[in-house]
């Protein structure tokens, strides 16, 4: 479990982040992402989590977004809320990124793998913690993806990856 202060209220986070790779090797560490994680869910107010951030491979994420959403073919992320923090309870997430497709969106939108993949990250958490997006362009103009761009801008300046 990673307990750490929260800064200047005395007060202790209980966030347990884990990151697992099924994909091999990805261009991020493990405790970045979990770092990453971690900083995002203390900064939106969550108290106590249980997150897994898994990374698999193309095939595998097709066949969770067939599953669970009925949709054909690879996706880059898919998040599941097990439990909301605002019950009291701790927030309970699972996070699974595609690599393969991190890396494609990277070439596409002309950024790093790795920024793609803290982007997938801090997109992943707030899932986690209940917001959303429309589907389409429209989730380019939604709270949650300007919310998920200003983490992004803040990682990127303190040189998260």
């Amino acid at each position: 479990m990673d307990d750490d202060p929260s800064p200047g209220a005395g007060r202790r986070f209980a966030l347990d982040v884990q990151v697992s790779s099924e994909a091999g090797r990805v261009a991020l560490s493990r405790a970045r992402v979990a770092a990453i994680a971690g900083q995002v869910l203390r900064g939106e107010g969550c108290r106590s989590a249980m997150l897994t951030i898994t990374f698999v491979t193309n095939r595998t994420i097709a066949r969770l977004n067939r599953r669970h959403l009925g949709h054909t073919g690879a996706t880059d992320i898919l998040t599941f809320e097990h439990a909301a923090a605002a019950t009291g309870a701790p927030m309970v997430g699972d996070v699974y990124i595609a690599p393969g497709v991190a890396r494609a969106n990277a070439a596409a939108f002309g950024c790093s793998v790795r920024e793609e993949l803290a982007r997938l990250t801090v997109h992943g958490v707030l899932h986690a913690l209940g917001w959303d997006h429309p589907e389409g362009a429209a989730r380019l103009q939604s709270a949650m993806w300007r919310r998920q761009e200003r983490w992004v801008r803040r990682l990127r300046g303190e040189g998260a990856w």
